[in-house]
């Protein structure tokens, strides 16, 4: 399995972006799939998690209500929509896969076994 993310860049605060994660191999749509962030100060943690039918989602408190994650089972994308984007956000975004037997939806980094390479994403204030 390898995934893919891309969409990062540069943008001011108030902003928008929009990550995408594209996944090889044809079980795609029966795994969650989930975005982390990592700085250089902080472990990489938690963002957003969406189940296999995409249809439980779940976030991290810090960017509830500003970003959005989705997937497209019939492309093996997972994407993550950043609205209103503060300085804040800046990080390398990460998105994992699931791994079979975690919970669907876990926020727990060790329950996800492949991960994309990462995707920067700074917001200037």
């Amino acid at each position: 399995v390898q995934l893919q993310a891309s969409g990062g860049g540069l943008v001011q605060a108030g902003g928008s972006l929009r990550l995408s994660c594209a996944a090889s191999g044809r079980t795609f749509s029966s795994y969650g799939m989930g975005w982390f962030r990592q700085t250089p100060r902080k472990e990489r943690e938690f963002v957003a998690v969406i189940s296999a039918g995409g249809d439980i989602t779940r976030y991290a408190d810090s960017v509830k209500g500003r970003f959005t994650i989705s997937r497209d089972n019939a492309r093996n994308t997972v994407y993550l929509q950043m609205n209103s984007l503060n300085p804040e956000d800046t990080a390398v975004y990460y998105c994992a896969r699931v791994r079979y037997g975690a919970v669907v939806t876990s926020l727990v980094l060790s329950d996800y076994d492949y991960w994309g390479q990462g995707t920067q994403v700074t917001v200037s204030s």
